[in-house]
């Protein structure tokens, strides 16, 4: 007998969107790891144009300040264009930027005129951050169109889980890469940056805006993930509506608590942690540097992709489980804010001479406590945003960033303050994880006037009519 060859109505649905999914978590991959290498290259890059570790700040200032300004303009292009051709946009820019980042401290053939000195990198650092705005808003927007409502926190959380791996595995390869297979800081951009371009062939390839358009989706997933929306709908986009909407700007200001405080552990933890452990286990071999200090360096991100998965995984079962989205995303972002606090404390109690594996632990801990809130914010934002989520998710990563630009200026300045012959004294990072801390206590607040399920833009926006 031969088998039935049409489509069949009790047909499953396909899984193409895990494999978008895959893709969408390769790329959350490669922009930690362009961003994370430079807590370990930092050293190199300042000496290349002839400026002191102290100064690298300036450099994060300038990139997360242009990260900011511009989440919003890249997230309308997402909601626009869709996240297809923005996101190779974004990869394409930035990819350039860490290439030529390489060059800097670099002179011009036959003369000794600098190509890139420390004036031109910062300038070069704010185009890097304008080109890299909107990745995550743009991914966010991509998981709103390929995954159904109770999927997404799901989603969010992998997306991060995968970020955090990355920017926690970065300064591993980057030993692995300069100290044991012989590469240069600069020749180990421009393979970061040859990486980056590789995901924009696949990406190319296989990604499409909407299920719809894919070849490989049938009719099933394509039902399942439509369900409650209206998929193909080109939607006025209503500014006023959202920039008023008490709800965006209670989740705008709740993100910043964590960009404030987070990227301590990106960019200054791994310098901090290797000065110690040099000091608790002796002089490196230049050869053949430490992979110990590289390792904790990194641990906060490691083991803050757990709390991504965890926070997303548990955040969407207890939608699921009681029907209850407001204190579903309420629960996992007041926890992960509240631990997170504590964490930075405890840490406070350790920055002295053979306390360095306490030291190590509680900000390890700190990672894995305020990646919780990862999976809940980021679904919060489809939450409320539906057919406007790349903006709303631009909005919150924006408002998120500047507060990160603000924490590095204050968090640079205090260590320089307390900085002793290259070294930052113990009490330094006291008073720098007091402040974490007492933030963190504001963050948990700041949950509680947040309702996921109150859409800053109604789904009946434009058929009753209303002005955008």
């Amino acid at each position: 007998m031969t088998p039935p060859t049409g489509p069949s109505a009790a047909a499953p649905p396909t899984r193409v969107r895990y494999a978008i999914l895959g893709l969408l978590c390769l790329l959350a991959m490669i922009t930690y790891l362009d961003r994370a290498m430079y807590g370990s290259a930092k050293a190199d890059l300042m000496a290349a144009v002839g400026r002191p570790v102290a100064d690298f700040f300036w450099v994060l200032v300038a990139f997360q300040l242009a990260y900011a300004l511009f989440e919003i303009p890249t997230g309308w292009l997402g909601d626009r264009f869709g996240p297809r051709s923005t996101l190779l946009r974004i990869v394409v820019w930035w990819s350039l930027f860490v290439a030529l980042t390489g060059f800097a401290g670099m002179t011009f053939p036959g003369t000794e005129v600098v190509v890139i000195g420390f004036g031109v990198l910062i300038g070069m650092q704010f185009l890097f951050g304008m080109g890299e705005a909107g990745a995550f808003p743009n991914i966010s927007k991509a998981a709103y169109n390929w995954f159904p409502a109770g999927e997404r926190g799901f989603a969010k959380g992998a997306v991060w889980m995968s970020a955090r791996f990355m920017g926690g595995l970065t300064p591993v390869v980057w030993v692995l890469l300069t100290g044991y297979a012989g590469l240069t800081w600069y020749q180990t951009l421009w393979v970061f940056a040859g990486v980056a371009a590789g995901w924009c062939v696949l990406y190319a390839a296989w990604f499409t805006n909407l299920p719809s358009e894919h070849p490989s989706t049938n009719e099933a997933e394509r039902v399942l993930i439509s369900a409650g929306k209206a998929e193909g709908v080109r939607q006025p986009i209503p500014w006023k509506r959202l920039f008023t909407s008490p709800n965006l700007w209670a989740v705008c200001l709740m993100y910043t608590v964590t960009n404030f405080n987070w990227y301590f552990l990106m960019y200054y933890l791994p310098g901090a942690l290797k000065g110690q452990y040099q000091s608790v286990a002796g002089p490196a071999d230049p050869a053949h540097p430490a992979l110990v200090p590289a390792l904790l360096g990194g641990a906060p991100l490691l083991v803050g992709m757990f709390g991504c998965y965890l926070g997303g995984v548990m955040s969407d079962r207890y939608v699921r489980t009681t029907g209850d989205r407001k204190w579903g995303r309420r629960v996992y972002g007041m926890l992960g804010y509240g631990l997170a606090g504590v964490a930075y404390a405890a840490a406070s109690l350790f920055t002295g001479e053979g306390q360095f594996w306490y030291f190590a632990g509680c900000l390890i801990l700190v990672g894995f406590f305020n990646d919780l809130i990862m999976g809940p914010a980021w679904a919060t934002t489809q939450d409320i945003g539906r057919h406007c989520s790349a903006i709303v998710g631009g909005a919150m990563n924006m408002i998120g960033n500047l507060g990160a630009t603000l924490g590095n200026l204050i968090s640079g300045l205090i260590l320089q303050a307390y900085t002793v012959d290259k070294d930052v004294e113990p009490q330094g990072y006291v008073v720098l994880f007091a402040l974490y801390a007492v933030v963190y206590g504001l963050g948990a607040v700041s949950w509680l006037f947040i309702d996921p399920t109150k859409p800053v833009v109604p789904d009946n926006y434009e058929a009753a009519g209303a002005s955008t």
